[in-house]
């Protein structure tokens, strides 16, 4: 049968698998008469090939197995993938899959394993001369086979075939499967298969492998001799006396970058201009700190395209606060006049695409480590249009807000840019959005993205920023979409496998010593009477009973969360919402029926009491110790609803604090200058009043040292970025931090789906953590629309907590010190039932009750006659 017209085995196609070929083949054996050609290191590596090739032929399977797989890693770790004839050692390996069958004991065993093969596959005919219309996977289990496409979706399923057919299945062998023919190709290992690899067409493979010109290597040229006629006026070199480092590379803490590779220069210095060290400024330098050392150095080698072979972009994933502009700035700077290759710089222009909100702030960020001589930055507002920078000579850098991209996309597709660096890029987890689509567009290989919180709520979200920086790195979604459990932890090593050469990923402890200590407080606050009302008539409603029923089609079930958060904040909110909902009362299911009868007839949204919500209570009693106790300091209030920071405004007013707003009626053109007028030490204003969503993203607010996050989102980036505002590079003072949760509602159920969120964001950017009880089970998300009114704290019930302290306590029978983690005593425990989910740091954190012993912190312990249970962590 003709295989030639196989896609995958097609000339020239190097994103497609070469066909497997038995290592007993005349050409493996001819490499000796290649090897000649070959550098010194790739002769070793033919010699050492050859060598487990006399092994195969003269041992036993069991032996070779040993060997190779004791060696094959050690291989690896030498770039040897890199090398000619390593996919020869990868498939003596595979080849041994079939030999261990006939293993003697082991038979039965095989007989219910799976086997997997790379095939090619068409419609059924009689043709003698096939044509294959596509690769797939064949995966053989029994009796039965099925058919997997390179995005791992079924195409075919077949059973009842003879067993000695399937054991005997080999390369070349075919097979009929419902309509389709297959044709088998080669073995696929199970880890491959398990991990995703089989599905990654041609990543990894030849797009990888470096191999040496065929014809005759060109002869020694001067590279000195062409240095001085150069035609770029920015770029020529007077002579070659002047091809040194910009800076000096042997001074005391410089900072010098890797040097390229043989590999590299082959690849990227055709002219043979000389090799010089790049020194990043000494100017920067003296403000970095360690781990903004080791972030430029890894920007410098993913751009260069030192990392990934004939990849340019990485994902700078830092956690916030530790210098990502400074970062990006110091590459910027350092590439914009040096390049490895006879001094020529390797950036002419650069873009910036950020928030909205930080435009401004990444021109004064430039300002302050390089000044306005240096370099010339341009700004694109309402003011400043994007054609002027495009008809100046004099800006290098242009930065613009994402909506502004995609207003001025056609001018910007006609500017070349040599580096893209796209800020809070994780607003690119969808890739079918215009934003993305029009960064696609942009004709520049070298990108960078910028983000704290790479994955927000679904590994999915990761794949697109990926694909954006390096296409076609991971080829096909498909693989590592949701899978069965037994295969998720595997496809996230592969993940982090493939992307761990361009992402780089840092905790705040790396900075944690040069910042003040921080004092992080979880505070369930005690319900109302009013909101326990109100939230018991809710759950009784017949639209909430049909959500926990399972009909979910056609049920408001959201409108049904969203009325339980306005009654955790206050109850005005929820009244506000039922008079809008009047008009409707012809609705069949009517979240809000019968609520109106709870609200006494006086009351009215406009002249609402603190006292009427729990959480308001304490924000009021917390405000005030800090006035009392710390005059000098400023508090920052932080929500996602623009209606509770209405209704904080107003309290601000009753009770005298200055205060300043920045939310998202707020102009942009302002919201740099609110900033850094708060932050100023003559600012009068006590309290800042910040929308997440507006501002909780990027902005500098050290001017404060407290702050008080009033609601909660579902999404946990979102009050991550928020409440790192205050505790970040600046901060002079002792940082406070206070999240604000009703006891026993759907708060604490959102405080926990964060939890699992945030620990499958690590299984994925650092699969070290793992991904252990990242999950909650059916009974709990149905929890969701209950009422816990027995618990003090249904979280600190969750964590199944023995109030024991730590593992050198005594015992229960005394009372615990306030210094203990736990201040619950073993008597107070729910009898509910709990299950462990991922809060290990919680477990970590100290436990107080507001029911025994006085608290350590003197703002709570003015306020604890209205809380119920605090999680407290102090860092430094």
């Amino acid at each position: 049968m003709r295989r030639s017209a196989a896609p995958s085995q097609l000339l020239g196609n190097s994103a497609k698998k070469p066909r497997f070929i038995p290592p007993t083949r005349n050409n493996v054996m001819s490499l000796n008469d290649k090897s000649e050609n070959l550098d010194p290191e790739a002769q070793i590596t033919e010699v050492i090939l050859n060598y487990y090739i006399l092994l195969f032929l003269n041992n036993t399977c069991q032996n070779l197995q040993h060997i190779v797989s004791m060696n094959i890693s050690q291989l690896w770790s030498h770039d040897s993938a890199e090398k000619p004839g390593f996919s020869v050692l990868c498939l003596i390996f595979a080849s041994t899959a079939p030999v261990m069958t006939e293993v003697p004991g082991l038979q039965e065993e095989q007989n219910c394993l799976a086997k997997y093969f790379s095939v090619v596959w068409c419609k059924a005919s009689k043709k003698k001369h096939k044509k294959w219309e596509g690769d797939a996977v064949l995966i053989v289990k029994g009796k039965s086979v099925t058919l997997k496409d390179p995005e791992g979706k079924d195409i075919g399923r077949g059973s009842g075939y003879k067993a000695k057919d399937l054991e005997d299945l080999g390369e070349g062998q075919t097979l009929m499967i419902g309509g389709k023919e297959i044709e088998v190709m080669g073995i696929i290992l199970e880890e491959d298969f398990r991990s995703g690899k089989c599905f990654q067409s041609g990543v990894g493979g030849a797009e990888h492998v470096w191999t040496l010109p065929q014809g005759p290597l060109k002869p020694f040229s001067n590279p000195f001799r062409n240095v001085s006629k150069g035609n770029s006026k920015g770029n020529s070199l007077p002579g070659s006396q002047n091809c040194k480092p910009r800076h000096d590379p042997n001074a005391p803490d410089s900072l010098v970058m890797p040097r390229p590779s043989p590999q590299h220069q082959w690849m990227f210095n055709k002219h043979g201009l000389p090799v010089v060290d790049v020194v990043v400024d000494p100017y920067i330098v003296n403000h970095l700190r360690p781990h903004q050392r080791e972030g430029i150095t890894f920007l410098y080698e993913c751009v260069m395209g030192m990392r990934v072979s004939s990849r340019f972009g990485a994902i700078l994933a830092d956690e916030m606060g530790l210098g990502k502009t400074l970062q990006c700035i110091s590459l910027i700077w350092t590439l914009l006049r040096q390049g490895p290759y006879g001094c020529k710089p390797i950036l002419k222009q650069t873009l910036i695409v950020t928030p909205g909100s930080l435009v401004k702030n990444w021109g004064k960020e430039f300002q302050k480590w390089l000044g306005n001589e240096r370099i010339k930055v341009f700004l694109v507002d309402q003011d400043h249009k994007v054609e002027e920078f495009i008809n100046s000579p004099l800006y290098s850098v242009l930065i613009i807000s994402y909506e502004m991209l995609l207003r001025s996309l056609d001018q910007i597709q006609k500017t070349e840019f040599s580096l893209v660096i796209c800020d809070e890029g994780h607003r690119l987890k969808n890739s079918s959005i215009k934003t993305t689509n029009a960064l696609v567009s942009l004709p520049c290989e070298k990108k960078i993205i910028l983000t704290a919180t790479p994955v927000q709520n679904d590994p999915q979200e990761f794949y697109p920023l990926i694909e954006y920086v390096n296409p076609c790195n991971l080829g096909s979604l498909s693989p590592y979409k949701k899978e069965e459990i037994e295969l998720g932890e595997q496809r996230a090593a592969e993940l982090t496998r493939l992307t761990g050469l361009f992402i780089l990923r840092r905790t705040q402890e790396v900075i944690n010593k040069f910042l003040p200590p921080k004092k992080e407080s979880i505070v369930f606050c005690r319900p109302t009477v009013l909101q326990l009302d109100l939230y018991r008539r809710l759950l009784c409603s017949q639209v909430v009973r049909s959500c926990l029923q399972g009909s979910l089609e056609n049920s408001p079930h959201l409108i049904c969360i969203g009325a339980l958060k306005k009654l955790c904040n206050h109850p005005c909110l929820l009244f506000k919402a039922i008079k809008e909902k009047e008009c409707d009362q012809q609705e069949k299911q009517n979240p809000y029926e019968g609520l109106l009868d709870i609200f006494s007839q006086e009351y009215s949204p406009s002249s609402f009491s603190e006292t009427d919500s729990g959480k308001l209570i304490v924000l009021v009693q917390l405000l005030r110790a800090i006035h009392d106790l710390r005059p000098s300091e400023r508090v920052v209030v932080v929500s996602n609803y623009t209606q509770t920071l209405n209704i904080l405004q107003e309290v601000c007013k009753r009770y005298g604090y200055s205060y300043t707003r920045l939310d998202g009626s707020t102009p942009v053109s302002q919201r740099q200058q609110i900033v850094d007028s708060f932050n100023n030490k003559i600012c009068p204003a006590f309290i800042f009043l910040l929308s997440s969503k507006a501002g909780g993203v990027g902005l500098n607010l050290v001017g404060a040292s407290h702050l008080i996050l009033y609601d909660i989102d579902w999404n946990p980036a979102t009050d991550i970025q928020a409440m790192a505002r205050v505790w970040r590079d600046g901060q002079r003072h002792t940082v406070h931090i206070y999240r604000l949760l009703t006891t026993g509602t759907i708060e604490e159920k959102i405080y926990q789906r964060q939890i699992s969120k945030q620990g499958l964001s690590g299984a994925v950017v650092d699969f070290s953590k793992g991904s252990e009880h990242i999950r909650f089970s059916i009974e709990e998300l149905r929890n969701l629309f209950i009422l816990h009114e027995d618990s003090n704290c249904v979280t600190h019930d969750l964590l199944e907590c023995t109030c024991m302290g730590r593992k050198d306590d005594q015992g229960a029978s005394k009372k615990l010190p306030i210094q203990q983690d736990c201040q619950l005593p073993q008597t107070n425990m729910k009898s509910v039932s709990k299950k462990t989910i991922s809060m290990s740091q919680l477990m970590q954190w100290k436990h107080f009750s507001v029911d025994h012993g006085n608290l350590p912190d003197h703002f709570l312990e003015r306020i604890k006659e209205n809380i119920t249970f605090i999680f407290q962590s102090m860092t430094n």
